[in-house]
């Protein structure tokens, strides 16, 4: 998959593709249903499949004061379009200059001048445009004015309650991620480089390795058992997480600490990628450290047997197309 940054010179190898539109953040199964009508126009077409996305999302140029909301930042989200074999990614660098841009000119000098887009897909509740003025029906008009692309406006999948990405991000917030994952087609994931902490986690005889939650949603602080995969291996490992701001060490910053099972490695400055499976307990904050320990203990083997039941096998969503 290459990602095109130059939307109105792309390279010519760029152009000509079918494309979906949208932010596509969590890219959930109705996203995935978008994509898939991008793709069956583009076989009769003989053309690439295409994502045009937009960041920063528009939310966070807006209202940057908003709790983090994001499902999948930019890093993730490349990596679940790749699963799904797409072979172009544009992104749209979101900014004041780009939110005032009109909806026509956004089709005309983007999408038809610039990327040439052969078919253009959107679910039926994308807007875009200075004051989200452009909708299916423009973009339709104007494709069939210009003579360059048709459109496929894909419905709602399921209630229109349950395949949005706001519903994930509540499910995450009440420390259910499975419902979330049904949603999203895929375990909620969470990538990044391993970063130094306090080295607490080692003294206690239960190394972890920190990721940032920098821009992410905060899931319902506890413990979780996850899967891990580490950059450069293609298993994925057994591991129980701890999200939230440790109150028994007088708490701070929201972070994300992994322990790995049966793990003996420096993993600093690795890229991890982190699978949420399933939620365990609350947070809590522990009289003293040997209560901590025991309670380690019992995460640890609890998430160790939730992990090996066929009920959250990690291949038990499938990310990819037919």
């Amino acid at each position: 998959m290459r990602l095109i940054r130059s939307l109105e010179t792309p390279p010519p190898s760029a152009r000509g593709a079918s494309v979906a539109l949208g932010n596509f953040d969590g890219v959930h199964r109705g996203h995935q249903a978008v994509l898939d009508a991008a793709r069956a126009a583009a076989r009769p077409l003989g053309a690439p499949l295409g994502v045009l996305t937009f960041e920063p999302h528009s939310r966070q140029f807006f209202r940057p004061d908003d709790p983090p909301f994001r499902l999948t930042p930019l890093r993730a989200k490349v990596l679940r379009l790749r699963a799904l074999r797409v072979d172009l990614l544009y992104v749209a660098h979101f900014d004041r200059n780009f939110s005032q841009r009109t909806a026509e000119s956004f089709v005309r000098d983007v999408l038809v001048r610039g990327l040439g887009v052969r078919h253009v897909a959107v679910g039926e509740d994308f807007v875009f445009g200075h004051q989200r003025r452009g909708n299916a029906a423009l973009l339709r008009d104007i494709g069939a004015q210009e003579g360059s692309f048709e459109v496929t406006v894909v419905g709602t999948i399921g209630a229109a309650a349950t395949v949005k990405s706001s519903r994930v991000r509540a499910l995450l917030a009440e420390g259910q991620p499975l419902p979330a994952a049904e949603i999203l087609g895929a375990w909620w994931r969470v990538a990044g480089v391993v970063r130094h902490g306090d080295a607490r986690g080692r003294l206690l005889g239960y190394p972890t390795a920190n990721l940032a939650m920098d821009g992410l949603v905060r899931p319902r602080f506890g413990i979780y058992a996850v899967r891990v995969q580490i950059e450069g291996e293609a298993a994925l490992r057994p591991a129980v997480a701890s999200i939230g701001i440790r109150p028994t060490f007088g708490g701070g910053r929201p972070l994300f600490e992994v322990h790995l099972f049966d793990f003996q490695g420096d993993l600093y400055g690795r890229h991890l990628c982190v699978d949420v499976v399933e939620f365990l307990r609350p947070e809590l904050k522990f009289p003293d450290v040997p209560s901590l320990q025991q309670a380690m203990a019992d995460d640890s083997a609890r998430a160790g047997a939730i992990l090996a039941s066929p009920h959250y096998a990690a291949d038990r969503f499938r990310l990819g197309p037919a």
